[in-house]
């Protein structure tokens, strides 16, 4: 059950995506949460152990949360918003643009990735 200024953030992520900040998602993940890298599979994006670990934990903390596919996208902030959605034939930021096109059913991880913070 998540604290609640954990709840708040989430509940702030919702209402004001436009606000969301990449490095703001992090700190609060890397708050509440202990990580491990994880290798996991996104769409055709295959992300080995400790590679994307910034997306391997917004991902990982959205699927923890049942968040949906929009405001798990909104969760990369900046990157999503600027590189991506104004940039759509872009190469970068792949896991976004595989996350995109695949939402969850692309998504599986091979282990647990974050674990709640005592």
């Amino acid at each position: 059950m998540p604290t609640e200024q954990l709840a708040e953030k989430i509940a702030q992520y919702k209402q004001t995506p436009e606000k969301t900040v990449f490095s703001d998602v992090i700190n609060t993940i890397e708050t509440h949460y202990q990580f491990t890298p994880t290798q996991f599979q996104n769409g055709a994006q295959l992300n080995q152990e400790d590679q994307n670990n910034g997306s391997c934990k917004i991902f990982f903390f959205a699927q923890l949360h049942e968040l949906n596919e929009q405001t798990t996208l909104n969760l990369f902030g900046e990157y999503y918003r600027t590189d991506v959605l104004q940039n759509p034939e872009g190469e970068d930021h792949q896991n976004i643009r595989q996350f995109i096109q695949n939402g969850w059913g692309g998504i599986s991880f091979a282990a647990t990735a974050l674990t709640p913070k005592a």
